[in-house]
């Protein structure tokens, strides 16, 4: 999955920028669908990371089954947060 063609697939636009506010919560809430339809590990966090991004994410106790999971979920959310912080190169 690439963070462009899941752009395209779920907002219609793989600029961030241009999505409108109305295709954000259309584009969310299909994602959220798939995300609880979806059986493949590597998949389903590539959704719920999409969904992180957009501040949409589901607990990770509700996302993923195994403790593993969820780690490496927070290992992303954490890493993202760093990189987004001042002074988080």
């Amino acid at each position: 999955m690439h963070f462009d063609d899941l752009l395209r697939r779920y907002f219609a636009s793989a600029d961030m920028t241009a999505i409108s506010p109305d295709a954000l919560a259309a584009g969310i809430e299909h994602c959220r669908v798939d995300l609880g339809l979806e059986k493949n590990p590597a998949k389903r966090f590539a959704l719920w990371a999409l969904l992180h991004l957009f501040d949409a994410a589901p607990d990770l106790d509700i996302a993923f089954e195994t403790a593993e999971e969820r780690e490496a979920a927070r290992n992303f959310a954490d890493l993202l947060a760093g990189a987004t912080e001042p002074g988080g190169d």
